[in-house]
């Protein structure tokens, strides 16, 4: 897996007026494992991916995978490449199987392959079945079915933007549960507005906004850096509020969230969080005491907001 990777090296896209959606993007990830690729809409996430797969052409700098560079030998650069973008759907008139064949065969599978290897994405994904028409699935079937087709031949590489748009929670976990164990021996790049999905599978993060990137790190490098500023705890019985005011100076402001659960503000130091937990123990018996917020949720809270002490870019 050592030759596998994804580069990009001063890539920069401009489209009408001089406009950048992208500007000077450089980052490089190799072998295995996800990095999760964040930041608002119109941030320049799907450019970059388009750029990566050959689907736009950038204005200067170059994109890579696998050593290879897109522009100059797309082909030989997107062999072992599987990818969605922008929401790609069945031709209504395939069946499921036709749809995930029609790929294969693209990228030179033999057909006494290809019905072992539906099957087996078939097992994965819960796919509808592999005889019904692409165009009376729903919205989540189908983005299932497109799923699979990235993955017929099993390429080393996947790029994905937005892999659980239009899914239910049932098919997101199915995809979350996909996508962890695909990462032990893949490289996957994935957009997603989903702070809870990034963290349950991403490895590394990449926040981008305005066409620039502001910080890539590993994400247990980001929690370290950005830390939560409140917590929920949950009783076992209802507790009045003022008994947790009333605790001392590290507790902040305190929210009812339902009759036995609170959020509270604190200065988001580790020995606060341990203190107040302290004297919650002491008020009721505790059922849950947790970050009220993700760290990514933070991370990318602060750095959308201009926080120059975090607009530091990791190496």
């Amino acid at each position: 897996m050592s030759d596998t990777s994804i580069e990009a090296h001063g890539l920069t896209k401009n489209f009408a007026r001089g406009r950048s959606a992208l500007l000077d993007a450089t980052f490089r990830y190799e072998g295995s494992g996800a990095i999760g690729y964040l930041g608002p809409n119109g941030a320049g996430k799907t450019t970059t991916l388009k750029l990566l797969t050959g689907l736009l052409r950038p204005t200067h700098g170059s994109a890579l995978v696998n050593g290879v560079d897109v522009i100059q030998h797309r082909k030989q650069a997107l062999a072992d490449v599987g990818a969605i973008i922008e929401s790609p759907e069945p031709y209504p008139s395939q069946t499921v199987a036709e749809a995930i064949a029609m790929v294969a065969e693209f990228r030179g599978g033999r057909s006494s392959d290809i019905g072992r290897e539906i099957d087996e994405l078939n097992a994965k994904l819960d796919l509808p079945p592999l005889n019904a028409r692409c165009g009376r699935l729903s919205k989540g079937q189908r983005q299932r079915v497109s799923i699979a087709a990235s993955l017929i031949r099993d390429p080393r590489v996947v790029i994905l933007d937005e892999p659980t748009s239009g899914l239910d929670p049932k098919e997101r976990i199915l995809i979350r549960n996909l996508l962890n164990d695909l990462k032990k021996d893949h490289l996957i790049l994935m957009s997603s507005h989903l702070m809870q999905e990034v963290t349950e599978i991403c490895d590394q993060v990449i926040f981008i906004s305005e066409g620039k990137i502001l910080l890539r790190d590993t994400v247990e490098n980001v929690a370290a850096r950005f830390r939560t500023r409140a917590v929920e705890v949950e009783f076992a019985t209802p507790l009045l509020l003022d008994r947790i005011k009333a605790l001392g100076p590290m507790v902040g402001d305190v929210t009812v969230v339902g009759e036995r659960r609170f959020r509270i503000g604190f200065d988001g130091s580790t020995s606060a969080r341990a203190e107040i937990l302290k004297g919650l123990v002491g008020l009721a018996p505790v059922l849950s005491y947790q970050s009220a917020t993700l760290v990514l949720e933070d991370a990318y809270l602060a750095l959308m907001q201009g926080d120059s002490q975090n607009q530091s870019l990791a190496a």
